[in-house]
């Protein structure tokens, strides 16, 4: 079936641990199914204020408008 490309931002708060359990289910599921995912970890939001001085660089959109999809843990 191939491989998509997921950007996965975590956000801040719980959105990191929700993000990693996402992922580990949708990773056993695309074994499951024969397809593979290939992660894009982005980050953003107060995270990335602190390492960036933005809450979210031009650069890191032009990355995710690159993917296939998006899982944002808000």
């Amino acid at each position: 079936m191939g491989t998509y490309r997921i950007a996965s931002i975590g956000g801040d708060g719980v959105g990191p641990e929700v993000i990693a359990a996402a992922r580990t289910v949708l990773d056993a599921v695309a074994t499951r199914d024969g397809f593979a995912f290939d992660w894009l970890d982005v980050v953003a939001g107060g995270a990335a204020i602190d390492a960036y001085g933005a809450a979210f660089r031009s650069e890191d959109l032009d990355a995710v408008a690159a993917c296939d999809a998006v899982l944002l843990g808000a």
